[in-house]
C-alpha cells in the first residue's frame, strides 16, 4: 500500500512536538543520575531520594487525565504552550530549592506540566495525520522520549558529579525555551483537537472494555520494569560487570529504544494494531525468561538486550492507535489515561521487581517479568475478543 506523505507543515510541528517531548523526557530521566547527590545535599538517605521519582509518577497518573479533561475547550498550541512553560518553571524551581519539601513540590508540579503536554502531543499527531500514516505520525512524536532516555540519565549523572546537582535541572530549563518559541511562532494557532470536558474523563473511567484496554499498558509495561528497573545488579551480580560494562549494557537498551519506537509506528500502518501487539507481548514472552539463563557470552547477551528493548518499545504506536479506534471521540482523555497507564506500570513492575530480588536474588527476575507478560497476553485476547 502506498503512504502519501505527510505536507511539509506537518512535518514542522511533528518535529517540534518531538523536540518538546525530549525535553520532557530529560526532565523526567535526568533524575535518574541525581540521586545519590540530591541525597547528600540533603542529608537524606538515597532511597529517600529515590522518591523523587515516585512522586513524580504518582502525580502524572493522577493529573495527566484529570487536566487533560479540563483543557479540553482551550486551544492545543495555547495548552501546549502552558504546560510545557509550567514544566520549565518547575523544573528551574527545583534546581533552587532550599529543602526537600520544595524539591518534591517542584516534582509535583513538573508532573502536571509532562502530563498536560506529552499526551496532547500525541492527540495532535493523530489529528493531523492520514490514518493509513497515523502509526509513524505517533511514534515521531515519542522519538523524543525515547532519545531522551538515551541521553537524560547520562547526562544528568555527569552533570551532578561534575559541577553538583543544581546545574542538571537547569539544562532542562534551557532546553525547553527554544521549544517554547517554536511552539508559539512555528505551531498553527488552529490545530485540529477533539474538545473534551470532565465529564468524558468519567465516561471513560465507567467503560470497563475501554479501561481493560487501557490497563493492558499497565501489565504490559510492568512486566517490562521488573526487570529492567533492577538491570544494573542483575548484570554485576550474574555477569560481573561493572560501571563501564553496564554503561555499554544501557547504551545498547537505548538504541533499541530508539529503533523500536519507529519500528512500532511502522509495523501498525502495515499489519493493524492487534496484530503488532500480540507479536510484542509473545516476543516479551520469548525473551525474557532468557535473562534467568545469565552468565553466557557478552555478544549474546547485547543482541538479546537489543531485541528486548526493540520489541518493548515498539508497543507506544500501536496501543495508541488502539485506544484511539475504541474511543474516537474522547481521545484526548483516552491518551491521558494511557500515559498514566505506562507510569503506573512502571511503578507497579518496580515493586514486584524489588521483591523478587530481595526474596528470590537477581536470577530469578527474567522468569517473573515473564510471568507478568502471561498475564498481559492473557488480558489482551481477553479485551480484544470483547472489542469485537
Amino acid at each position: 500500500m502506498t503512504v502519501a506523505a505527510p505536507s511539509a507543515e506537518t512535518r514542522q510541528v511533528l518535529l517540534i512536538l518531538s523536540a518538546g517531548n525530549f525535553v520532557i523526557g530529560m526532565g523526567a530521566f535526568i533524575v535518574i543520575g541525581l540521586i545519590e547527590p540530591v541525597a547528600a545535599s540533603f542529608s537524606i538517605s538515597p532511597a529517600e531520594a529515590g522518591w523523587l521519582l515516585t512522586v513524580y509518577a504518582i502525580s502524572y497518573a493522577i493529573l495527566s487525565p484529570t487536566l487533560t479533561a479540563l483543557t479540553g475547550q482551550i486551544g492545543r498550541r495555547r495548552v501546549l504552550t502552558v504546560a510545557l512553560g509550567l514544566f520549565a518553571l518547575a523544573t528551574a524551581l527545583g534546581s533552587i530549592a532550599a529543602t526537600p519539601a520544595l524539591l518534591f513540590a517542584s516534582r509535583i508540579l513538573a508532573a502536571a506540566g509532562a502530563g498536560l503536554f506529552t499526551p496532547n502531543t500525541a492527540a495532535v499527531a493523530a489529528a493531523l495525520s492520514a490514518p493509513e500514516s497515523r502509526g509513524r505520525a505517533l511514534a515521531s512524536v515519542f522519538t523524543g522520549l525515547t532519545l531522551a532516555q538515551v541521553a537524560g540519565v547520562p547526562a544528568g549523572s555527569f552533570i551532578a558529579y561534575s559541577l553538583g546537582w543544581r546545574p542538571a535541572p537547569l539544562l532542562v530549563t534551557a532546553l525547553a525555551l527554544p521549544c517554547l518559541w517554536l511552539i508559539w511562532t512555528r505551531v498553527p494557532s488552529g490545530l485540529p483537537f477533539q474538545p473534551t470536558r470532565l465529564a468524558d474523563l468519567r465516561r471513560v473511567l465507567a467503560r470497563p472494555l475501554q479501561m481493560l484496554a487501557i490497563l493492558f499498558t499497565t501489565t504490559f509495561l510492568g512486566g517490562i520494569y521488573v526487570l529492567y528497573t533492577y538491570i544494573a545488579p542483575l548484570l554485576s551480580s550474574q555477569m560481573g560487570y561493572g560501571g563501564t560494562a553496564i554503561t555499554v549494557a544501557l547504551l545498547i537498551l537505548g538504541i533499541g529504544a530508539v529503533i523500536g519506537n519507529l519500528t512500532g509506528g511502522r509495523l501498525v500502518d502495515r499489519i493493524g494494531p492487534h496484530r503488532t501487539l500480540t507479536a510484542l507481548v509473545i516476543a516479551q514472552i520469548i525473551l525474557l525468561p532468557l535473562f534467568s539463563l545469565l552468565p553466557f557470552s557478552e555478544l549474546l547477551l547485547m543482541l538479546l538486550l537489543f531485541l528486548w528493548s526493540t520489541a518493548g518499545y515498539s508497543f507506544n504506536a500501536p496501543q495508541q492507535m488502539r485506544l484511539l479506534s475504541l474511543a474516537p471521540a474522547e481521545a484526548n482523555v483516552v491518551l491521558a489515561l494511557n500515559a498514566a497507564a505506562i507510569y503506573i506500570g512502571a511503578a507497579a513492575g518496580s515493586a514486584i521487581g524489588g521483591a523478587i530480588l530481595q526474596t528470590y536474588g537477581a536470577q530469578m527476575l527474567g522468569i517473573a517479568a515473564a510471568g507478568v507478560a502471561v498475564l498481559a497476553l492473557i488480558q489482551f485476547r481477553i479485551s480484544a475478543h470483547l472489542s469485537r
